[in-house]
């Protein structure tokens, strides 16, 4: 196989993390009829830019370099950190910030931390398939 990406493969996640700034910028511009640039990169609302990149780059060494490949499995232990850190780590902060801010009676901390798993989940099938359309471009 000898084609841009497959040669290229980091090619792959930095599409697919412009493709979720780009769909993030897009449901935050229908949700709030507002033209807003930066919501684009919050750490919330569906898709996760960071799952996006890293379900990209897992999928993409699998198809370069199957499975058992020592590159695989590092990127897979990279990869289960970050989704285990946009589920729990952040939504507990989220939980914590909230519980503050309601005991303060005031909005101090950002609540907005994670993602719902059901975000993360459709999320990451998304970024599967486009991984593997694009390397088999």
């Amino acid at each position: 196989m000898n084609n841009l990406f497959y040669n290229n493969v980091i090619l792959i996640p930095v599409i697919s993390f412009i493709f979720a700034v780009f769909i993030k910028w897009i449901v935050v511009k229908i949700k709030t009829w507002k033209i807003n640039f930066s919501k684009a990169f919050w750490s919330w609302w569906m898709p996760s830019v960071h799952t996006s990149v890293v379900i990209a780059l897992a999928t993409t060494l699998a198809l370069k370099h199957w499975i058992w490949s020592d590159y695989f499995a590092i990127v897979m232990a990279y990869t289960v950190i970050i989704i285990y850190d946009a589920l729990n780590v952040r939504f507990e902060a989220w939980l914590h910030a909230e519980a503050i801010n309601k005991r303060l009676w005031v909005k101090r901390f950002k609540e907005s931390l994670g993602h719902l798993p059901s975000e993360v989940f459709a999320g990451s099938i998304l970024w599967m398939l486009v991984a593997i359309i694009l390397f088999y471009i």
